[in-house]
């Protein structure tokens, strides 16, 4: 078990040696990395879906999610989320930032955006609201690939509802970073038709309507909470 996790680190630390806000790692690195994380598997981190994180109490009406920290640099880190059913990631962002993650057991339901930067569309009496085009709405089940995020593709804000007792292991390059520019921002979303007339100027094809949608920031959720528990799987060992 500790040698999956201790690679997991090893091959971070080569892929993200130069990481700066962001620099995405070339594509035989992007490869590299996918295949050691797709060999992560819930026993290699200590992790089994009878575990407290992952259970939904009566008294709760939205459950929390638990974040397991495995390692943290300036360069990357490494972590799990667990989520109870019916728990739920809200819409964020990833600024400057190449994620990979991976469902290591259960079933969830991913949604994500990327900013639709090459067309005019505005709405002068709301500026703050951007335009952004679904990269993802679909349910999936372990086992499954990694997803990999990029600064400006693949899906850079998205949002996670679990449908089953789920795990997910979290890669970030670099990690958020208020002070350097990387806040970790949330989001509601409007239809794209919700602004009059949107529908009526012909730039996206009717049947693709419904794929895009306005961008709102808001503050973090009250309802949405995040604990931190201790990591009881393989340490990595390093500087």
């Amino acid at each position: 078990m500790p040698k999956v996790v201790q690679k997991l680190y090893n091959t971070c630390r080569e892929v993200f040696v130069n990481n700066s806000p962001g620099f995405v790692p070339p594509p035989e690195d992007i490869e590299r990395l996918r295949l050691v994380i797709d060999n992560v598997k819930p026993t290699n981190v200590g992790l089994t879906p009878d575990m407290p994180y992952f259970k939904l109490f009566e008294t709760e009406e939205v459950p929390a999610v638990t974040y397991l920290h495995i390692y943290e640099c300036d360069k990357f880190s490494i972590g799990i989320f667990c989520l109870p059913p019916s728990a739920v990631i809200p819409l964020h962002n990833h600024p400057n930032m190449t994620v990979f993650s991976k469902l290591l057991f259960g079933s969830m339901h991913i949604k994500s955006y990327d900013w639709v930067s090459d067309t005019p569309i505005t709405q002068p009496l709301h500026p703050e609201r951007r335009l952004a085009k679904v990269h993802i709405d679909s349910d999936f089940t372990a086992p499954c690939e990694p997803s990999i995020l990029f600064p400006a593709a693949g899906g850079n804000m998205h949002c996670f509802t679990a449908i089953t007792p789920c795990a997910v292991l979290d890669v970030l390059g670099p990690p958020y970073s208020d002070s350097e520019g990387r806040h970790c921002t949330y989001y509601n979303t409007l239809p794209f038709t919700s602004y009059p007339g949107a529908g009526d100027l012909g730039i996206f094809p009717e049947e693709e309507l419904e794929k895009y949608a306005w961008l709102e920031e808001r503050e973090k959720p009250d309802e949405f909470v995040v604990v931190g528990a201790v990591y009881r799987g393989p340490r990595v060992t390093g500087p």
